[in-house]
């Protein structure tokens, strides 16, 4: 299923989720502006921003915005710590917009 009707079912009525969008990017990266991934409140993933530890981390964030039910912004840091340690081929970094695809019940 494609990303947008995934998440337009969501908006709708599914489960707990989150989308997240690459809105910037600095140097080089995995993906491009505009590459989305969707995650559920269970684990699942829908698409990919990239892989890796910076997906990981947006990952956490997005569980967060799914249990707050406000959007974040977040930045992903390729350049440094671990990602440069591990020899990734990347040395940028990007901004992701997370939004919550559900809304939160009061």
């Amino acid at each position: 299923m494609k990303i947008i009707k995934k998440a337009i079912l969501l908006r709708l009525g599914g489960d707990a989720a989150a989308l997240a969008t690459i809105i910037l990017k600095k140097g080089s990266v995995p993906r491009n502006v505009g590459s989305k991934m969707i995650i559920m409140r269970d684990g699942e993933i829908f698409g990919t921003i990239g892989g890796g530890c910076g997906e990981g981390e947006v990952i956490e964030k997005a569980f967060q915005v799914i249990d707050s039910g406000i959007p974040d912004q977040h930045t992903v840091d390729l350049t440094k710590g671990l990602f440069y340690e591990d020899g990734g081929i990347c040395g940028g970094t990007f901004d992701v917009f997370i939004e919550p695809l559900t809304n939160k019940k009061e």
